[in-house]
């Protein structure tokens, strides 16, 4: 179905996370180092920095390691030196629409290297805009629960609007929202005690399409990985909806 996508989406990444475990690490150094430098090292100040602790410690980062991180980002940050943020898009195989979140110290080496990785796939980078307009920004929640009404009632007496609230396996309730009510939803489930598995603003494609072809299926797979493996690239959003996986009978 297409509204588990995303959610699908982050269960193949986080495994795929879990065997990459040291460059995962480095791109979480990568967002902290850039939330600090946006507001600051003090997480009581700075909800981007929280957001990207949070997510560092999903990626199983310590807090020591955490802690170093934001030091040297303070240290940086003095001494005049910051991660710039850039966003780019363009169409990979199937004419999938693509959107990359980058975090990068030297922009006259990623853009040229990004450009290289999707020509390897017969895609092509594309101008600004030429495909952001296709994804919303959201907050996005993955909660243990094993009903929607009982995560819903919480939403509702904390006033926090969701555009969605869905069971899925596993005891997991998902959770969408525009993306400034990340904060409110957040507080609301912590105050109710809800296990929070992740927590996240992303970008979801108002449509997506049905990659039906194997050979396509595979081609935007191998793109995806070599951009996932790329230092600079922090997030890989696309409209892609696979009706079945790379090779399978059906």
């Amino acid at each position: 179905m297409a509204k588990h996508s995303h959610w699908d989406n982050i269960k193949h990444k986080k495994a795929a996370n879990d065997k990459k475990k040291g460059a995962v690490i480095a791109k979480m150094g990568k967002l902290i180092t850039s939330a600090v430098g946006m507001g600051g090292p003090k997480m009581e100040d700075n909800p981007r920095l929280r957001l990207a602790v949070d997510k560092a410690r999903a990626n199983k980062m310590n807090m020591d390691a955490i802690l170093r991180a934001i030091k040297k980002a303070a240290g940086d940050l003095a001494s005049g030196k910051q991660m710039v943020e850039l966003s780019y898009e363009g169409y990979g195989p199937g004419g999938v629409a693509i959107v990359l979140d980058i975090l990068t110290d030297n922009r006259n080496r990623t853009a040229p290297e990004i450009k290289k990785l999707f020509e390897r796939a017969d895609s092509l980078i594309g101008a600004p805009g030429c495909v952001a307009w296709q994804f919303a920004p959201k907050a996005a929640f993955l909660v243990e629960a094993h009903c929607e009404d009982a995560v819903l009632e919480i939403l509702l007496a904390a006033n926090a609007d969701a555009d969605e609230v869905l069971l899925l396996e596993e005891g997991q309730v998902a959770i969408t929202a525009a993306a400034n009510q990340f904060d409110l939803v957040q507080k609301a489930l912590q105050t109710a005690k809800v296990v929070i598995i992740s927590a996240e603003l992303t970008k979801l494609p108002e449509n997506r399409i049905v990659i039906n072809d194997p050979a396509v299926h595979h081609a935007l797979d191998a793109l995806i990985e070599s951009l996932d493996d790329h230092d600079d690239v922090q997030e890989i959003y696309h409209n892609a909806e696979f009706s079945e996986a790379p090779g399978s009978d059906g």
